[in-house]
């Protein structure tokens, strides 16, 4: 689903009726949603809405968007960086990681920035203990990480270029 600068009733609509407007697919409609919003989140009034047009109570729409990890009720950044806090990443010294990214981004872990670009968030084991210490932008994750890797991480997100920097890393 491409970005939509401004989510409307009938986009919403739209993309429920994509999976049939089964409830069996609401996890699948309120990622659509959350992509489409342009902020990387579910407004309460397109919660509401999903609730109605799959016919499923919204307390079961909120539990799914405050159980899972990747969904956000509030707006977020274009970029969240989540930034592995498991027991390898901490001996391999993400406590400085987490200083170079809030340094670099200008904001502190679980903040976004002012220019709606990154969003500084803490997670669990992304599997990557090998090249700790990691952090998951998007679906790509980036170890071994150092100050001159972070800053070049969060200069390539206000810059739109991260695919680049992934694809030369790996």
């Amino acid at each position: 689903m491409s970005k939509i600068d401004k989510l409307t009733e009938e986009t919403v609509c739209q993309i429920a009726a994509k999976y049939g407007n089964d409830p069996q697919q609401i996890i699948a409609v309120l990622l659509d949603i959350q992509e489409a919003s342009g902020k990387n989140f579910v407004d309460q009034k397109w919660a509401q809405l999903t609730s109605e047009v799959l016919n499923v109570p919204l307390s079961k729409v909120y539990d799914i968007l405050t159980f899972y990890a990747m969904f956000s009720t509030s707006p977020r950044g274009k970029y969240i960086i989540e930034i592995c806090q498991s027991a390898p990443c901490r001996f391999c010294g993400v406590k400085n990681v987490i200083l170079w990214f809030e340094k670099a981004a200008g904001v502190k872990l679980g903040e976004t920035s002012a220019d709606g670009k990154i969003t500084l968030l803490g997670t669990s084991c992304v599997g990557a203990c090998e090249k700790g210490p990691v952090v998951k932008i998007g679906d790509d994750v980036f170890g071994d990480l150092n100050e001159e890797k972070v800053i070049n991480l969060v200069k390539a997100c206000r810059e739109g270029t991260l695919k680049e920097v992934y694809l030369c890393q790996n």
